[in-house]
Formats: structure tokens, sequence, C-alpha cells
């Protein structure tokens, strides 16, 4: 599918977090009306979901550690204090009762699999698209699997910074996968907003990363994101607006909104570490803090946020 075009609207001009189709971006859009979402009767992902992290590049493992400990967060038994990540996951079973309110559907439930480390480049540092459906092979292809690529700060990919944050994809065998890119030394002001300053619209000062780490929390951001469009929208004909090749999905749908009282250069009223000075809206296991893009409820055709 097409990746989206950055939009640059003259009174919306916000800091850009693009993906492509089925990349779920957070993209600004002139309209504030209402907007109502169309089920396009395709499948949804559901029940048991493993998800399989490839990471590409160098990594530290404490940056690895925020990825995992956010996916164990996201369908975890333990009680996080209140907002937590699996609280704001729980809401994307709205769309599953939507699209069959006379099945008792199974809860969506997500678990952390096998973790693939590539630390040797072995593609290049240059991928291609191409290059990621490969990537993505190496997690496996079973189903009810969603195969996530992590690309590292010095890894360039087709598209990255200048119309996409990262992307979901399915590929013939209706398989799954997600790619994201750690923006830090790229382009954090187009894919790593509020904790750097956008390149475009209001210069507010950025915020505080809840994990003290630009790049990662950044990705944190657009995963959550992608994951949500993954699930609501895997092979291009489940919830969407828009056109197909650049769709507003369950996050996309709510650029740049994380709490109440969001407008374009400000993110919303959020939670703060009173030692940390960081700003987030979920707790997840481990006692991490997470920032969170808001999800699109199909119920209220509004804008939902934790805080």
């Amino acid at each position: 599918m097409a990746s989206s075009l950055i939009v640059k609207t003259l009174y919306l001009a916000l800091f850009i977090s693009l993906f492509g189709f089925s990349l779920a971006a957070r993209r600004l859009d002139e309209s504030t009306q209402p907007m109502t979402f169309q089920y396009h009767k395709g499948p949804l992902l559901n029940g048991k979901i493993t998800i399989n992290l490839i990471w590409y590049g160098h990594f530290k493992p404490a940056q690895r550690a925020i990825v995992s400990d956010f996916m164990t967060s996201l369908s975890s038994s333990q009680h996080e204090s209140q907002p937590s990540v699996a609280t704001w996951w729980s809401s994307v079973g709205k769309y599953h009762r939507l699209a069959d309110p006379k099945k008792n559907t199974t809860p969506l439930f997500l678990s952390l699999g096998k973790q693939v480390i590539d630390e040797a480049y072995t593609l290049g540092k240059s991928l291609t698209n191409k290059h990621l459906l490969e990537l993505a092979s190496k997690g496996g292809q079973p189903v009810n699997t969603v195969n996530v690529i992590l690309t590292a700060s010095d890894v360039a990919v087709e598209g990255f910074c200048s119309s996409r944050c990262g992307t979901h994809k399915s590929t013939s065998q209706k398989s799954t996968y997600i790619w994201v890119g750690n923006s830090e030394t790229q382009c954090p002001g187009q894919c790593a907003w509020p904790f750097h300053q956008p390149i475009y619209g209001p210069q507010s000062p950025p915020l505080v990363a809840p994990n003290n780490d630009v790049g990662l929390d950044g990705m944190v951001i657009n995963l959550a994101s992608l994951l949500a469009g993954t699930v609501t929208n895997p092979y291009g004909n489940g919830y969407y607006q828009g056109p197909k090749d650049a769709p507003l999905e369950a996050a996309s749908a709510c650029p740049g909104v994380y709490g109440k009282g969001a407008y374009p250069g400000y993110a919303g009223s959020l939670l703060v570490d009173p030692t940390t000075g960081a700003s987030y809206n979920a707790n997840g296991v481990n006692k991490r803090k997470f920032l969170l893009p808001a999800l699109y409820d199909p119920t209220t055709s509004s804008c939902s946020t934790l805080v």
C-alpha cells in the first residue's frame, strides 16, 4: 500500500509522525468535525496473538527492555497503578464487539514471543521495503503472530522521516508485521514529538521522556499506534476512515493527542513524575511509565485519552 504524504496545514501545522498503510500514521487533518469510522467487513486480529521482536542494528539491553516491558504491559495480569497500559489496550476491544455484536468475541490478548537480534546489519544500513519483508520472515509466519521489526538509529529505511515513522502491513500469506524506526538522530522532530521540538508549528519546549530515551520512548508511541492499527485493520479492509492507501486508523485518527485539552503543539494534560519530571499517561510492568496516543472510540466518535 502507498505511504501517506506529510500533511502541512497552515493552522494545524504540528509535528508529523507519519506511517504508511498500513501505517497507522498519526496524520494531521484539517477537519475538526466528528469522524465516523467505517467497518469494511474484513477480518480483525482476535484472540491470543504472539508478538515477536526483531531488533535490527545496535540497541543497548536497557533499550530493548523498554520495548519488552511495554509489550508485556499490554496484556499484563499484574495490578499496575491506574491509568495503565493494559487499560489503554483493552479499549481496542470495542472495535471487535462492534464488528460482530452477536458473537462472543474472544478477548484480545497479546503475549511477548521470541526476540531476534541482528547486530551485524546483515542487510546493510540502508533498507528497502523488500528488506523489511525479509526481516519480518525471521520471526516466522504462524497464524495469530505479529512480527515487529525495530531498526536502530543509524539505519536508513525507505521513506523513513520523509513520509513515515513506521508501518504495518500484511503478506500474501495473511501474516502481519510492523516496522518502527529509531528517529533520535535522523528526525526526532517528526517521529519523537513531544519528546523533541517539532520541525513544524508551535515550538513549545519538549517533554521529558518517561524512560529517559527520546528515541525509544518515541518508538513506543509509534509502536502503540501501529499495534492498534494492525489488530483493527490488519489486511486493509477492517476499520478505517478515508482512502485505503492512506487510512486513518484507531490511533492515527487522533494525531498529537495524549491527554485532555490537547491542541496543535500541546499534547494535553498529562501526569508528571515528581522525581524525574517526565510526562506520561500510562503505567506498566516493572514500574515503567509510558506515553501512549489517544485512541478513536468508535462508540462515541471521539478521541479517548487515559488522562
